[in-house]
């Protein structure tokens, strides 16, 4: 199976089990690091965040200096740009997250629920179904171990893992041999629990001669955790669209199988008039975040939040 299609199924695998599932989310403070797969378990307040919004709560919004006391004059609250600041403003008052009023000729904001502590554990997992073909493997993961932004990083893989594959995977990093046919999985080596609250070692790049970093202070590294956590609960993992052909057959998790191709394809690149099995027909009926709700904690439509909507014309 493709690469593409270990990941979609894993994600369909851990969603039976793990709280909350994402794909493809930059988890890094200073680089260009992206990990194939994030889960996340609950944290106390679990149900709190998931009254506010189904989606993702803007980043800034949280760590502006609106509280859920006295209301702000929105340009006073914010490190940026005021257009930006207005957009942030928007959609966070459009979830939920903000609620809007009048102060004399300013219009102000505050919180309209202070913003729980929702998320625990959160775990990345790097997918390589061949262990042949390891690519950046070894960086990648002592980029993900030095950083310490993750509490767990694991290697996912469908190879049999040989002595010689451990020996170039980090020992903090997990190993799980996955089948993604059968759904199987094996813990071959649990992976051990990162500082995560301390400062952090980011490799920016690497080379055979030389090694750059930057530094990520636990104040950097607490931040960029939580606008992962918060992506990859409004994110989820199915992002991608099923063809409109008449032989895609998605499974119960939603999951693009083709039996003309005989396996998971990935829609953008395998389907269409570059494949000789493709047959033009309407997409199939199926609602992602219908599915998704079905299957795990999310909430799609969270009711008890009050929503205060509407322009910011009026600026003093």
């Amino acid at each position: 199976m493709r690469e593409f299609g270990f990941e979609l199924a894993l994600c369909a695998h851990l969603e039976a089990e793990e709280t909350i599932v994402s794909r493809q989310l930059g988890t890094s403070c200073h680089g260009s690091r992206v990990m194939d797969i994030v889960s996340i378990t609950p944290g106390p307040e679990f149900d709190d965040r998931r009254a506010i919004t189904a989606e993702t709560i803007p980043p800034l919004a949280i760590e502006s200096d609106v509280g859920a006391g006295t209301a702000t004059y929105w340009k006073h609250a914010f490190d940026c740009h005021p257009d930006r600041a207005r957009d942030v403003v928007d959609a966070a008052v459009d979830c939920g997250f903000f609620e809007r009023e009048r102060h004399k000729s300013r219009t102000h904001v505050r919180q309209s629920v202070r913003y729980p502590d929702w998320y625990g554990t959160i775990r990345g997992i790097e997918n390589k179904p061949d262990l042949d073909r390891p690519g950046d493997l070894e960086t990648q993961l002592l980029t993900d171990i030095e950083l310490g932004l993750l509490d767990e990083v694991v290697l996912a893989t469908s190879s049999y893992v040989t002595g010689a594959h451990r020996n170039r995977i980090p020992d903090p990093v997990g190993i799980w041999r996955f089948d993604p046919d059968s759904g199987e999985r094996t813990v071959v080596r649990e992976p051990s629990r990162l500082p995560v609250s301390e400062p952090g070692i980011e490799i920016t790049s690497r080379s055979s001669t030389r090694t750059e970093i930057e530094i990520a202070t636990s104040d950097e590294i607490e931040r960029q955790r939580r606008r992962v956590a918060e992506r990859a609960y409004g994110k989820g993992w199915r992002t991608y669209d099923l063809p409109p052909c008449a032989r895609i057959d998605p499974d119960g998790a939603g999951l693009p199988y083709c039996p003309w191709k005989e396996r998971l394809v990935r829609p953008a690149e395998d389907c269409g008039d570059c494949c000789d099995g493709y047959e033009p027909a309407d997409r199939p009926a199926v609602d992602p975040d219908t599915v998704r709700a079905e299957r795990s904690a999310w909430e799609p439509e969270p009711a008890g939040r009050s929503r205060t909507q509407g322009s910011l014309d009026n600026y003093g």
